[in-house]
């Protein structure tokens, strides 16, 4: 997204933004001392995360001079690790970032504590942001919330397309239209060989949550019951679902997995028509030469339209108490706020976490990043015990079919089990 360069934040309109918001922010006594504060925040490199934060950290300091925040940030392959070696050392930050997927995980483990309830308000999150946020709450209260959130897209090549007699290099709206695209864009040597795909399909990608959270239900089904604790894709709709996807390379072959290495560069090597991918993919695209491309809601069938929806949240480290706590608290309220999230929007083209901001006429009129907005209307996120462990069940189940040949339905019966099990045996520990 191009910089607001007109968004200014000064500590009347700060006041202002925090009770349109529904954030309180009345310091405590022993913020308006002489003596200054210093909290830390903790987060994964990424340079426009990073850019977003250390602006967000100039305006609060300059509203809050009796608070110094320290930013710091690693390589997202150490994050997690450095994170769990400070936090029970009393070492790390009074404020952390965490991806949505591994608070359950954090909290069972000590590393963060629930917000404090006088400032984050349940009843007011719940209806600031967007539903799936609420997977944040344990008994009524929030352990973590984002300043951003992702969703799902379709990403298309134009040309492509337009190239294979598509009128105009239109998107597909449904699959049956998006399968009827990729078998006329596909094209393949003389040997057989994909040289352009169709469409995509195979891990490292957004698939899995595809497939779990959309299509699953575009086919009659349901993942999950409503507490999580109990798999419901392991039926007839799952494995139609299941089918309907493996069958790209199956049966059309439209798409191969490992085509070009990987999904996402088979699309910016504008290679592949259509793309399944998240919204911090636009980036990515952006900066690929020659290729015209855009992005649309994800296709709906039988008149179901879905998307997935994840996001990185902030909490408050097990350690910080005191004075320490109500500071650090009193910046997460300040990284939550409307003028926030539209400074972290236009900064990094994440997606606003609060409905007012995320919906309003300006955003959904960008043309990447809307349909990606529009499609958090009808998004449902997964309360992930496992994510790692729980993504690796869905590696395993296409792994089955598309290598090993065995029937969709009968792995997706298999992988509904496997994850049962784990389920099962976070809540009995």
């Amino acid at each position: 997204m191009t910089e607001d360069n007109n968004f200014r934040l000064s500590r009347r309109g700060f006041a202002k933004g925090t009770l349109a918001t529904g954030f309180t922010l009345a310091a405590p006594a022993v913020l308006r001392a002489q003596n200054v504060i210093e909290i830390e925040y903790w987060q994964y490199f990424f340079k426009e995360r990073v850019e977003a934060i250390d602006a967000l950290i100039a305006k609060f300091e300059a509203a809050n001079p009796g608070i110094k925040v320290k930013h710091t940030h690693f390589p997202y392959a150490q994050y997690r690790t450095k994170v769990a070696a400070a936090v029970p050392a009393g070492e790390g930050p009074a404020i952390l970032q965490l991806f949505f997927g591994w608070m359950r995980e954090y909290a069972k483990a000590k590393l963060i504590q629930p917000l404090p309830s006088e400032l984050f308000k349940t009843a007011e999150i719940d209806d600031a942001f967007f539903d799936f946020v609420k997977l944040m709450k344990t008994d009524g209260t929030y352990w973590a919330i984002p300043t951003a959130v992702r969703s799902l897209g379709l990403f298309y090549n134009k040309k492509l397309l337009a190239d294979a007699g598509v009128p105009g290099g239109k998107p597909p709206a449904t699959l049956d239209e998006m399968l009827k695209d990729a078998l006329a864009v596909t094209q393949r040597d003389s040997r057989g060989n994909i040289t352009t795909a169709g469409a995509t399909i195979g891990l490292p990608s957004q698939d899995h949550h595809w497939w779990r959270e959309v299509l699953v239900r575009q086919f009659g089904g349901r993942p999950y019951s409503d507490d999580f604790r109990t798999v419901m894709y392991g039926s007839d709709a799952g494995g139609a679902a299941f089918a309907w996807y493996t069958d790209l390379q199956r049966k059309h072959k439209v798409a191969a997995a490992g085509f070009l290495s990987e999904s996402q560069a088979a699309f910016k090597a504008g290679k592949a028509g259509v793309h399944v991918d998240g919204s911090f993919r636009l980036g990515t695209f952006k900066s690929a030469r020659g290729l015209d491309w855009g992005v649309a809601e994800l296709p709906q069938h039988n008149g179901v339209k879905s998307n997935y929806a994840s996001y990185w949240v902030n909490g408050l480290s097990s350690t910080v108490a005191g004075a320490k706590r109500d500071a650090a608290a009193k910046f997460l309220a300040f990284i939550t706020t409307n003028e926030a999230m539209q400074l972290w929007f236009d900064t990094t083209g994440e997606l606003p976490a609060r409905k007012s901001v995320a919906l309003s006429d300006k955003n959904l009129a960008d043309p990447l990043a809307g349909p990606m907005l529009a499609g958090l209307r009808y998004a449902h996120a997964t309360d992930f015990v496992n994510e790692d462990a729980q993504g690796q069940i869905f590696a395993d189940m296409l792994d089955r079919v598309l290598i090993q040949n065995q029937d969709p339905t009968a792995s997706v019966k298999q992988a509904a089990a496997a994850e049962q099990q784990l389920i099962d045996n976070y809540y009995k520990t």
